[in-house]
Parts: structure tokens; C-alpha cells; sequence
């Protein structure tokens, strides 16, 4: 990796750490700027993965102050384990050449995600769960979805943050700081499954693990305070504009 290379690693794994924390979708930041440095599209998937897990981590640390234990966490974690084991075995068994045919239209699909608005989702919630003063029981469906978005987010992860929280909300409903460490604990969860499986078995650019895995901490801990502090929909925002650019660039190169 040049110099340029590895500014440009810290940088994005930075901003990406911060923004997984503060308003997710920080992978289409990072995985754009690991393919700008020349790597393949699947190394600079698993190698954003690897990369990315400090920030996951720090962020689900620096949010944990607002989870709420009693809404069915066990039973989410499970769901989103066993959606990331299958997710990180599609990824590891899929042709090389199919996944870099697909992935610009991932980090589209992605953006178009992340663009939906929040109160569309929220119409999915049963009125007496929103307004129940203790956790009720979960429609198998929510299972269902968490467990899509593990798979979803150990073959791709663009927006999974993103994902995980309208599903939370659509479904739970609630304080939105719960449910934004719950979404942070079930993406580091989905993120440690994926990263087993890569370590021994997927092509990683350990050089911009290295330099990047430090500074997606940094970030994903300063994401966390900052949450609560900055506006969400500017950044989301300024995150669906960059992934537009960067998934149409990967179109037409």
C-alpha cells in the first residue's frame, strides 16, 4: 500500500467506525475507499469486515449504557447468529466474478435502503406494542427479518446498521436510544460471526486491517458519544449521497 493508500484506509475506517455508531450505513464510506486502493471486490469486502469489527465493538461498548435487557435480546442474537453463519458461507463458496458483477448494485440497494423514511417502517408496528409499558412477545416475523439481516450483513454489510434498526423499530418500537445499542450489539455480533469465517478461509489484505482496524475503534467510540449529540438525518443523508456516487462509479468502471 502507498502512503496515499493507507491515509485514505484511516480516514474511511474512521468515518465509517463513527458513522456505524451515530446513524449506521459506514460500510458504503469504507468498502468504496478499500476498492480504490486496487483490491478486489470480495478482499476489500472481507478485509471491510475485519477492519470494521474494532468499530463495531466500540460502539456497542460506548452505547451500552442504553440497552434495554428485557426486549428478547437472547433470542435476537440468536436469530442474527444463525442469518451471519449462512451469510458467511455464501460468501466463502460464490464465484469471485459473481460477486463483483453484483456488488455496485448491493451498495445501490444499499443507499436506496437507507433512504426509506423512518415513520414508513413504524407502521408495521402493532399499536398496543408501542405503547406496551414492558416487552411483549415478538412476532416469529421479526426473527425472520433479524436473522436476513445476519446474512445479509456477513455477505455485504452495506447499511446493515441501518437495516437492523428499521426492523427494530418496525417491530419493537420503543426509546430510540435502546434501540440503537441493541442494533450495535447485534451488528458486532453479526460482524464476529463473519470474521471466523474469514480469517482462515477468505482472501484479507491484512496491510489495511492493520491500519484501518484502530481507526474504526476510534471511531466507532466517538460515534457512540456522539450519537445522541449530532443530527442523524444530515448524516444519513451525506451517506446516501456518497453511496449513490460510489455504487454508479463501480457501474460504469
Amino acid at each position: 500500500m502507498s502512503g496515499g493508500d493507507v491515509a485514505l484506509v484511516v480516514v474511511a475506517m474512521f468515518v465509517s467506525g463513527f458513522l456505524n455508531a451515530a446513524a449506521g450505513g459506514g460500510s458504503l464510506v469504507s468498502f468504496p475507499a478499500l476498492v480504490a486502493t486496487g483490491m478486489p471486490s470480495l478482499t476489500a469486502n472481507v478485509t471491510n469486515t475485519l477492519a470494521l469489527w474494532p468499530g463495531y465493538l466500540g460502539g456497542a461498548a460506548s452505547l451500552s449504557g442504553n440497552l434495554e435487557r428485557g426486549v428478547h435480546l437472547r433470542q435476537l442474537c440468536l436469530a442474527a447468529a444463525v442469518g451471519a453463519v449462512a451469510g458467511s458461507v455464501g460468501l466463502l463458496v460464490v464465484d469471485p466474478d459473481l460477486f463483483d458483477a453484483v456488488v455496485p448494485y448491493l451498495v445501490l440497494m444499499a443507499a436506496g435502503l437507507l433512504a426509506v423514511p423512518s415513520h414508513w417502517v413504524t407502521r408495521l408496528r402493532p399499536p398496543e406494542t408501542a405503547e406496551a409499558d414492558g416487552p411483549r412477545p415478538l412476532r416469529p416475523l421479526t426473527y425472520v427479518v433479524v436473522g436476513l439481516g445476519g446474512a445479509y450483513g456477513a455477505y455485504f454489510g452495506g447499511a446493515l446498521g441501518v437495516i437492523l434498526l428499521a426492523v427494530l423499530n418496525a417491530f419493537i418500537g420503543g426509546d430510540i436510544k435502546s434501540l440503537n445499542a441493541t442494533k450495535s450489539v447485534l451488528s458486532l455480533l453479526t460482524n464476529t460471526v463473519a470474521l471466523v469465517a474469514f480469517v482462515g478461509f477468505a482472501p484479507v489484505a491484512w496491510e489495511a486491517v492493520a491500519v484501518g482496524a484502530p481507526a474504526s475503534l476510534a471511531g466507532g467510540l466517538v460515534g457512540g458519544w456522539g450519537s445522541t449529540r449530532l443530527n442523524a438525518v444530515w448524516l444519513r443523508r451525506g451517506i446516501i449521497a456518497y453511496a449513490l456516487v460510489a455504487g454508479l462509479v463501480m457501474l460504469v468502471t
